[in-house]
């Protein structure tokens, strides 16, 4: 039976899954295109036609994961912002869970500090806070404070995640407990997170 010739979007779908499966099992330091293209089947010549480079290819494979994120982060006008923070968070942390060797080459590799790597990472979390911020209803300089506190809970909501993944210690429900907590206190006394914004 003859082989089905992959379109071009086919094939670096193909190349990504492949890269994704290696990059779960090795460290990214350790990882060769050359390893790659052999894992896939294919030539050095095909794989760097579609990634120039190591850190093009896995930024690629981290942006994809990184895809369907934000749909679960949306926030509505029938609950109240507490309730969907949390589940913002846990959509946050189940993807970490996910797509753990990702996280961790994203976050404690050598290039977690390049930012094609960063940049999704604090797309997805600053989105979450832009939209917690607009359902608050908050306006200036109480929405100044509250976006302040945010972007130190984002930070705060990283460590924790990376911590809780990485050694066990604490169930996923209790690194979100930790980050709930510190919720209320980032946002300022200007945010009512029991408001429901209808």
């Amino acid at each position: 039976m003859p082989r089905t010739r992959l379109t071009p979007n086919q094939r670096r779908d193909h190349l990504m899954d492949v890269g994704a499966k290696v990059f779960a099992v090795q460290a990214y330091e350790d990882i060769s295109m050359d390893g790659i293209a052999g894992e896939a089947g294919v030539s050095r010549a095909l794989l760097y036609h579609y990634f120039p480079n190591k850190r093009d290819f896995f930024s690629a494979i981290w942006a994809r994961a990184h895809d369907g994120l934000l749909e679960s982060a949306v926030f509505d006008d029938t609950r109240p912002l507490i309730e969907q923070a949390r589940d913002a968070l846990t959509a946050h942390y189940v993807f970490y869970e996910q797509n753990a060797a990702l996280v961790f080459i994203a976050n404690r590799s050598e290039i977690s500090s390049d930012p094609i790597v960063r940049d999704p990472v604090m797309a997805d979390l600053n989105i979450i806070r832009h939209r917690l911020l607009d359902a608050s209803g908050a306006t200036g300089h109480t929405r100044a404070i509250a976006s302040a506190g945010l972007a130190g809970w984002i930070a705060l909501v990283r460590e924790v995640g990376i911590e809780w993944l990485q050694y066990r210690q604490i169930s996923r429900v209790e690194a979100i407990d930790i980050c709930m907590a510190t919720l209320v206190t980032a946002v300022g006394p200007g945010i009512d997170l029991d408001r429901t914004p209808g």
